[in-house]
């Protein structure tokens, strides 16, 4: 008898979000290019250009999956920890990729990070902030990770703001999306969750009130293809701002 596909809900448990995406994996990047009409490359670009990584720069990049956006920012020259809780996505990650310089793969639960403080130069995630079941935790964990100065970029699903986009892309999330992940996804119904997790996350300003409340500075947004995804992006403070805030008190 065949075992039902492991399905996410919105309570978030680690180990079901886990589950799911370690039974995705293999046909992850695929089914992802198909269902998002080619536009998830689009979005890895904005956020490599958004990270602006250097040579000789750590970064981390978060929910990682198989390492399609850590292999861009490797190409620069910097040395980047891809990390993600699903083992499944780790090791696809590690079996595609395992050869590039400066790139590794690590298995990281954002909210309980396996790094140092103030240990990279950027820090970034993509698609999945939202996945994670204590997002204030998850953030003041990046924070926490990152060198003063440093960097953060968050690349996530959001809300489009013109009625007219937004009703069209209802229709295709709730009518298209469904059919079209049955014919090309081996869990159809993680494509379910996808949607329900679309609809609960917050629009872009109340996310740029959440990173903000975590400690980050600087937080600026900008939307991605009408607003389907939103680029944020913020800073940590440096030293000396931390100090003069704290004489400011």
């Amino acid at each position: 008898m065949t075992p039902e596909p492991n399905r996410a809900d919105l309570h978030k448990d680690p180990k079901r979000v886990s589950g799911m995406f370690d039974e995705v994996a293999a046909g992850y990047d695929r089914t992802n290019d198909i269902l998002s009409l080619g536009q998830d490359r689009l979005w890895r670009i904005a956020t490599r250009d958004a990270v602006a990584p250097k040579a000789g720069e750590r970064i981390l990049d978060l929910a990682a999956g198989t390492g399609a956006s850590s292999v861009a920012l490797a190409r620069s020259g910097a040395e980047v920890v891809a990390g993600d809780f699903s083992p499944g996505m780790i090791a696809e990650g590690r079996r595609r990729h395992g050869g590039i310089p400066n790139l590794s793969f690590v298995e990281a639960d954002a909210t309980n990070l396996p790094f140092a403080d103030d240990e990279f130069d950027a820090v970034t995630i993509s698609f999945g902030l939202r996945n994670v079941v204590d997002t204030a935790k998850a953030l003041e964990e990046m924070l926490r990770v990152t060198k003063p100065g440093g960097r953060l970029v968050i690349c996530e699903f959001s809300h489009p703001q013109s009625p007219v986009f937004a009703a069209l892309y209802s229709f295709y999330n709730d009518r298209v999306l469904p059919v079209v992940a049955k014919v090309v996804s081996s869990n159809a119904e993680a494509y379910d969750y996808l949607n329900e997790s679309i609809r609960d996350w917050p629009a872009q300003r109340p996310l740029m009130a959440r990173i903000r409340q975590a400690g980050w500075t600087d937080v600026a947004y900008r939307d991605l293809t009408f607003g389907i995804v939103a680029l944020h992006r913020a800073v940590k403070r440096s030293v000396s701002e931390a100090i003069a805030q704290e004489h400011d008190r």
